[in-house]
């Protein structure tokens, strides 16, 4: 499966990253995982937080992580999901640089820690 972060082109990963996001469960289902930390949740847990289908939930989080905004573990019978802040550090990098402009003062280093990477 490849991600946005395997995706060469910063323009179309940008883009999927943003389109990930654009869709309100997939928004809260990333802001979800990037509270919970390094713990990560269980799907069923990301479930019966948001009150949405498992079966709606697992489509939301194969296009996240298709994303590279989340990454998931197999923990014996059970799923683990993470949130991946380094997508969001790309993004941002991203529109540091092709929309410098629009950026709000203070996101300088966002384009230092890409080029150092």
């Amino acid at each position: 499966m490849q991600t946005a972060s395997e995706t060469w082109n910063p323009q179309s990963r940008a883009q999927i990253i943003l389109s990930a996001l654009a869709q309100e469960t997939r928004l809260e289902v990333f802001r979800l995982l990037s509270q919970a930390g390094p713990e990560g949740m269980g799907a069923g847990a990301i479930a019966r937080s948001l009150d949405v289908p498992h079966n709606t939930l697992s489509t939301h989080l194969s296009i996240l992580q298709r994303a590279g905004l989340i990454k998931s573990e197999r923990n014996g019978r059970n799923i683990i999901y993470y949130g991946l802040q380094d997508c969001l550090t790309d993004l941002m990098a991203f529109l540091q640089d092709e929309c410098p402009q629009a950026m709000p003062a203070g996101h300088e280093e966002l384009h230092a820690k890409r080029s150092v990477s």
